[in-house]
């Protein structure tokens, strides 16, 4: 059976369906507090500014983002990886199962595999996104991040950036996926379908925008990863700037 034969059978099942480091940061969230109480102005014993206390929480960021973004986006950042590896849409995990129980594993294993290369290849478009974030963050903006809750950091960086990275990432996946093997030739059969599509569901229907999503909340994922070894081992910093800020005496 060639693979196209077996591509037009799955489209056609698709429509026939119908579908103590914590204390350490504790110590130096109170100090920053104090710190914040008065711009530019140092608090007894911590020798803190406000303007350092912003500029150390921005490089921190820059740092945790920088490699969040370097581990997903390279070969297989996103394919080797089991938190942020994509999966088929649910939509059409029977067909995965299917194409397996039929020996035609490959189908399945490419399919998948075009999708997270297709994530390796936008991420990188976040690196001046998420700088151009930092950049703009204000004394309030760092002060709801050291105050609030572990995925504080994160958070700010979904509100500010989620849509941007949205429309730069998307244009990058559908390209890649557009000259990849049987993902291509989904794309091109569901496209011609037309009204069709309508029976079903968006994910299975809508390849980049369903891979673009799952891009995001890998690399958030990760974001958020980084973000929680700042706050548990805020010693651990490469720059002079870092050392005074995170240390924890």
């Amino acid at each position: 059976m060639t693979r196209a034969c077996i591509i037009s059978i799955i489209m056609v099942a698709v429509l026939a369906c119908g579908f103590s480091a914590r204390a350490d940061w504790s110590d130096y969230l109170d100090r920053l507090k104090g710190a914040a109480g008065d711009a530019g102005v140092t608090t007894p014993g911590a020798a803190l500014s406000n303007t350092e206390m912003v500029d150390g929480l921005k490089e921190a960021l820059e740092q945790g983002t920088q490699f969040a973004v370097d581990r997903l986006g390279r070969d297989d950042g996103f394919l080797d990886n089991k938190q942020v590896r994509i999966p088929m849409p649910k939509s059409l995990s029977w067909v995965e199962k299917s194409l397996r129980t039929l020996g035609q594993e490959d189908l399945a294993d490419e399919f998948i595999a075009t999708m997270n290369h297709a994530a390796e290849q936008a991420v990188p478009e976040a690196t001046a996104v998420f700088g151009a974030a930092i950049r703009e963050m204000t004394v309030q903006d760092a002060q709801g991040i050291l105050n609030g809750p572990d995925d504080a950091a994160t958070r700010y960086f979904r509100t500010h950036t989620e849509a941007e990275l949205t429309e730069k990432m998307r244009p990058i996946v559908a390209e890649a996926t557009a000259h990849a093997g049987v993902t291509s030739a989904y794309k091109n059969m569901t496209a011609e379908a037309g009204g069709l599509t309508s029976l079903v569901s968006a994910d299975a229907v809508d390849l980049d925008g369903y891979v673009t999503e799952k891009t995001l909340d890998g690399l958030f994922l990760m974001v958020a990863t980084e973000e929680k070894k700042i706050r548990e081992n805020p010693a651990a910093r490469s720059t002079e700037l870092l050392k005074k800020v995170f240390g924890s005496q």
